[in-house]
């Protein structure tokens, strides 16, 4: 499963692959929307984990897309 990672970075949400250099996807939004559209890029890239940073560091969560490829059970 591909691992992405949401993280704010000078103004702008930045989508990275997991261990990646530069950013899949540069999101000029508010968060909702950043997420809405990362996690449309990843279902496009056939699924994956988003791994969601607070904007001041910091982890806040994670989602994976489609729900179908979630690889455990949990209420989250």
């Amino acid at each position: 499963m591909k691992n992405f990672h949401l993280v704010q970075e000078d103004g702008v949400y930045k989508l990275k692959k997991e261990n990646a250099q530069r950013a899949s996807k540069i999101i000029d939004a508010n968060k909702p929307e950043a997420i809405k559209e990362a996690r449309d890029f990843i279902t496009e890239q056939g699924g994956g984990s988003l791994k969601i940073h607070k904007n001041k560091g910091g982890f806040q969560e994670e989602r994976t897309y489609p729900k179908s490829k979630d690889p455990r059970k949990s209420k989250g």
